[in-house]
């Protein structure tokens, strides 16, 4: 098993919180981590149909009536167990009694809101990283990153991309969607998907594609909201601040799994990658998403954004801290050049008030001029988060 990140932060709240919830994309490695974490508690899938059958006859037998420490796998699929939860966690409020996963957030994030709020620590968990499979010796170069993709079964055993993706998009994509709404035409759907993948990176017009996928906007709206509840897509929200400039409003759309955005643009092998005309928006997703698991599996917010204003201004991601911008420029190039550092000096010079400033790109040497950090996509976690 790849160690994870994230395991630092859950063994801490599992000593201070009666409910740990973590939640995440189906295959990021959820169940695999927290019985790792936790072998003493007892596992109970509530994905299993029969499962779910003995949890509405008896739920307190099922839950052995909360005297016994229990991972409850799943549990968007029987909601109502978190009232469960909640009267055995306030009968002792012993810390790590209960540990919970899920891969939907709406109907999760609202019985948790409503039943388990002061109760639970939350964290997410996102597919591997490139900080952790670094750490394993499993790092990849550039294109084979991009093509390959996160999925922890992809290193535990010798899968086929192509295949895995395939499933993963009919077996998971599609059926979680349908449980979030009614998807009447899936070929539809199907092709909406595709058509973001082809706009990875760029402001999101669901009016443009309505005419496209012929339906409304309104649908395509909701159609977005459900794969963004399912961990599918990401929206990177614009960056706001008072400095007097018309800033674009829309949020940029990206993939949760860098793999699957490869497959659904029909990329067949690495090779492929480098001649692709979107290789600067596919990489640009892996950089984003590797920042977005870098805050996740230090249990911080993400604070994640992006600038651009009417004029065509743009930096590509910001993370803020302590309520300053630290502003950065991501590039798929494997060689450095100095002008891949433009725009990051523009927006410094009527920013004021950034606490730094960086480069990701896709080579492998670091550099440091005109104080902006210059690493290679690998150290993507390192620049943002050097001191957590």
């Amino acid at each position: 098993m790849i160690d994870r990140r994230l395991g630092t932060a859950l063994r801490l709240a599992s000593e201070h919180f009666p409910v740990l919830t973590l939640l995440g994309p189906r295959q990021s490695g959820k169940t695999t981590l927290v019985r790792a974490l936790f072998p003493e508690h007892t596992y109970i899938n509530l994905e299993n149909p029969q499962t779910r059958a003995l949890f509405r006859q008896d739920a307190r037998n099922l839950l052995r009536d909360g005297t016994e420490r229990l991972i409850l796998d799943e549990v968007q699929r029987e909601p109502e167990v978190l009232s469960w939860v909640q009267v055995f966690a306030d009968r002792t409020d012993e810390p790590g009694r209960f540990v919970l996963t899920g891969s939907n957030q709406p109907a999760l994030g609202e019985a948790i809101s409503q039943s388990l709020a002061g109760r639970t620590s939350m964290h997410y968990l996102l597919p591997l990283s490139l900080e952790e499979l670094s750490a394993a010796g499993l790092l990849g170069e550039r294109d084979e990153m991009l093509f390959r993709g996160f999925l922890p079964r992809l290193y535990d055993a010798a899968l086929d991309p192509a295949e895995l993706y395939s499933a993963y998009f009919a077996t998971y994509v599609e059926r979680d969607v349908r449980r979030l709404i009614n998807v009447k035409d899936l070929s539809k759907f199907e092709v909406f998907v595709r058509l973001l993948a082809g706009r990875v990176g760029q402001l999101m017009n669901l009016s443009a594609l309505a005419g496209d996928v012929g339906v409304s906007s309104t649908t395509l709206s909701g159609w977005v909201s459900a794969l963004e509840a399912s961990f599918v897509v990401f929206r990177l929200q614009p960056y706001h601040s008072n400095i007097g400039k018309r800033l674009v409003k829309t949020p940029k759309l990206y993939f949760t799994e860098p793999g699957l955005l490869a497959w659904l643009l029909q990329i067949e092998s690495p090779s492929q990658i480098s001649r692709d005309p979107l290789l600067g928006g596919i990489f640009e997703n892996m950089v984003v998403l590797e920042a977005l698991k870098a805050a996740y599996n230090r249990a911080k917010p993400p604070q994640l954004s992006f600038y651009r204003d009417r004029s065509g201004m743009e930096i590509d991601l910001i993370r803020e801290y302590q309520r300053r911008p630290f502003a950065v420029e991501i590039k798929a190039g494997t060689t450095f050049t100095f002008d891949m550092m433009r725009s990051l000096k523009r927006f410094g010079e009527f920013q004021g008030e950034l606490c730094g400033a960086g480069l990701i790109y896709g080579g492998d040497e670091e550099h440091l001029s005109d104080g902006i950090k210059i690493v290679p996509y690998s150290r993507t976690a390192r620049m943002l988060f050097p001191d957590e």
